[in-house]
């Protein structure tokens, strides 16, 4: 039996509609710094429901589609396993060519509720030479916790590309992979999270590019790097308010 959107209940069916209106204005940002070209990218966030009906969810660009003509109605419902629900879009409004992608990473890592996936030029550079991006800026230190890793070559179309991500993450503090011979996909706590990290991958990517055409770059320390991960993932930032 097919899942339809009507089949949920209505604050999961105002979740939603929340989730697409929030994907639809994250794909915004991607052609805003500067990460994708034409339709190329996507970002996708899970929606936790499985409580309710058995399963979680998640929301993904249509495959295709300019990203002057997104709007919060086209985004597409997937189940994790990647099959798009009736959601009240056209039939022939299909989700991304990475969904399979998305979804393994889903799957496998629970903790995970947004991906990225972007062909920005400089970290795409770093993939095409199959090259891991070396932690020597605190700014990496601070939101990676280490180099920017490199996944496995794979075709897109089935779980290939998910399982390279997963297994090339899941016992690495980045939130960023270079898949190789094809680009950066990236992981958060959600969408915008994601998202924040496709902006840092290329900024990262393009800055130390630069610095090593002036000369050799010069490592940070493991021990520094630790402490600058921990210091930017618990002290930075506002505290959280009480109660």
């Amino acid at each position: 039996m097919t899942l339809t959107l009507t089949d949920l209940p209505a604050d999961l069916q105002d979740e939603v509609a929340r989730t697409r209106d929030l994907v639809s204005r994250l794909h915004a940002e991607l052609p805003r710094w500067e990460l994708v070209v034409w339709t190329a990218g996507n970002v996708s966030q899970r929606i936790r429901c499985a409580d309710a009906i058995g399963q979680d969810l998640f929301v993904i660009k249509p495959s295709g589609v300019s990203y002057d003509d997104l709007a919060p109605e086209k985004m597409v419902v997937c189940t994790l396993d990647g099959v798009k629900i009736d959601d009240g879009t056209p039939a022939t409004l299909q989700p991304s060519s990475d969904t399979a992608a998305h979804a393994y990473v889903y799957r496998n890592m629970d903790h995970i509720g947004g991906v990225v996936h972007t062909h920005s030029t400089y970290a795409t550079a770093w993939a095409a030479r199959g090259e891991a991006i070396p932690c020597v800026l605190t700014m990496m230190g601070d939101e990676f916790g280490g180099e920017i890793p490199v996944g496995p070559f794979a075709l897109i179309g089935d779980d290939s590309i998910g399982q390279g991500i997963v297994e090339t993450l899941k016992d690495s503090r980045s939130r960023a992979v270079l898949m190789q011979n094809h680009g950066p996909f990236t992981i958060g706590k959600d969408a915008r999270d994601a998202v924040k990290a496709a902006v840092m991958c290329e900024e990262v990517a393009r800055t130390i590019h630069i610095a090593r055409q002036l000369g050799e770059v010069i490592p940070i320390p493991q021990d520094k790097i630790d402490s600058l991960f921990d210091r930017y993932q618990n002290v930075y930032g506002q505290p959280t308010p009480a109660g």
